[in-house]
């Protein structure tokens, strides 16, 4: 669909009848890591490409939080949705589900966030993230990516789902180079060039840190709908983060899967099966 400003907003559509479930992405990813769960879930759903992912459009200003991308969700669900919805959001995507929760509570019912919460380390696994992404603009080809991606830990455990991952989110460019699809591989590879830069990026990172920690307790504090955190043994959000989310809502449930960060891609049936008996 296209935005009022002009932009595009992409989303996968499963099943014939209207959705009743809408997933969110988190950073680096796209609609269609959520693929295996939705089908193992079987129900009518909706996977959204949030802006600067997939087949979205980049944000001219590179403001990629829950804050700045809730709105579109809000567009997106107008037109493809007709109830209120339980929202599944992982990383990224949990923090922009709570504040889609937080500022249109109308279209959200169940909230499930998966991995994340406001209050993580940003100097733990999200760096990782970072780094990953801080490498070349372009690939000679998807193999190369592939490699990297098994190299940091990421894509799902296995080379199968790791190149099933890249082809997803990748794109070739009419050079024949390959490049990732969304748009923070590019800031970050842009933000390594510069070394100049980097104090004063620190400086900023370090100040939207405090500001997104707030801004998404205060989402977090503003819930009606019920919130469910699902985090990974050996993930980002630890039992400490989890005891935190607790304090800050305590009608919250908490949920640990033997995976890591990326539970979808790593136990997408059995994550699927959790969420089928979290929304009974």
């Amino acid at each position: 669909m296209t935005l009022e400003d002009g932009r595009t907003l992409s989303a996968l559509r499963f099943g014939d009848d209207d959705p009743v479930v809408t997933f969110l992405h988190g950073g680096g990813l796209n609609a269609h890591t959520w693929d295996a769960t939705i089908l193992a879930l079987d129900l009518p759903s909706l996977a959204i490409d949030l802006a600067g992912h997939g087949d979205s459009s980049w944000r001219d200003d590179a403001a990629y939080t829950g804050r700045t991308l809730y709105p579109d969700v809000v567009a997106g669900l107008s037109q493809w949705t007709n109830a209120p919805q339980l929202v599944v959001g992982h990383s990224l995507g949990g923090l922009t589900g709570a504040a889609l929760a937080a500022g249109a509570p109308e279209v959200v019912r169940h909230l499930v966030m998966v991995d994340i919460t406001p209050g993580i380390d940003p100097n733990a696994g999200a760096a990782q993230i970072r780094a990953f992404f801080a490498g070349p603009t372009s690939w000679a080809s998807r193999d190369e990516m592939v490699d990297r991606a098994l190299a940091f830990g990421f894509g799902g455990g296995t080379p199968e789902r790791a190149a099933r991952g890249v082809f997803l989110n990748s794109r070739v460019r009419p050079d024949g180079r390959v490049e990732w699809k969304h748009h923070f591989a590019h800031a970050a590879a842009a933000l390594a060039a510069a070394p100049e830069q980097a104090a004063a990026v620190d400086a900023r990172s370090d100040a939207l840190t405090e500001i997104l920690s707030a801004d998404g307790w205060h989402d977090i504090h503003a819930l009606v709908a019920p919130l469910d955190l699902i985090r990974g043994e050996s993930g980002f959000v630890t039992a400490a983060d989890a005891d935190d989310l607790l304090a800050h809502q305590p009608r919250a449930r908490v949920h640990v899967m033997p995976t890591g960060h990326n539970v979808q891609e790593s136990a997408p049936a059995e994550l699927a099966a959790l969420l089928a008996e979290l929304d009974r």
